[in-house]
């Protein structure tokens, strides 16, 4: 009997990015752990480092635990499995880099971290040339990095959604209007509600560029090579 053959649909990898990605150093997953009270996943090194300085959730807030939030993590080999299988050589590249460093520093090597049969330039190479450039690459023109640090709402301020994306990269000719029409887009905000957006102490202008604001405020402004702002939610003045 003759059956139908099967086809099957490719996807692009960036339609995979939602899943694998982390949402705190926007790589690919390395060591994926899993917050229990919520579900969300980090890279173990990201989340570790995150709740040396806060006990809430990165992504919707909720507070994983008082005082030891480290408590309700669980790694998730089968999430890292699925990375490991969906980009090619992430898992080589990340073992020799392991090998590297233990074997510089005269530490014993982990058992994982076996030596690859190729040496790390060559395996990036290969991960890279495997790669579809469209999806790696980063138009120029998109030259500014963003972190946005919401600050808090205005008391009497409710039924707003958190702001799950709080690192984005845009144009340097963007103004602060663009980012205060992205957050309100993003957290669902009031038409009435004024957002006030200031980087290191200085309230900013909704004419000025991103360009013109990184110029100005200089070194201060940066963390990581990202421009940060912070931004909070006020009612309108009577």
């Amino acid at each position: 009997m003759l059956t139908q053959p099967t086809f099957l649909r490719s996807l692009p990898l960036r339609d995979l990015y939602p899943y694998i990605r982390c949402g705190l150093c926007n790589g690919f997953f390395i060591d994926a752990t899993t917050i229990t009270e919520c579900l969300h996943t980090f890279c173990k090194s990201c989340i570790v480092k995150h709740f040396f300085c806060s006990n809430r959730c990165p992504n919707c807030s909720i507070v994983v635990h008082q005082t030891q939030p480290l408590y309700n993590i669980r790694p998730d080999r089968l999430l890292q499995d699925i990375v490991y299988k969906t980009v090619p050589y992430l898992e080589e590249v990340e073992r020799a880099q392991i090998y590297a460093f233990y074997k510089e520093r005269g530490l014993p090597i982990p058992k994982p971290a076996a030596p690859s049969m190729l040496p790390i330039k060559l395996l990036k190479q290969k991960q890279r040339d495997y790669m579809p450039q469209s999806v790696f690459t980063i138009p120029p023109e998109l030259d500014v990095s963003l972190m946005l640090d919401f600050v808090g709402a205005e008391e009497g301020i409710e039924n707003y959604k958190p702001l799950e994306r709080k690192y984005i990269r845009v144009s340097g000719e963007a103004t602060i209007r663009h980012v205060e029409l992205f957050i309100r887009r993003k957290m669902e905000l009031s038409p009435n509600l004024k957002v006030d957006v200031v980087c290191g102490e200085h309230l900013l202008e909704q004419c000025q560029s991103l360009r013109e604001v990184q110029s100005t405020v200089g070194e201060n402004a940066l963390q990581d090579g990202m421009l940060v702002l912070q931004f909070g939610l006020v009612l309108p003045t009577q």
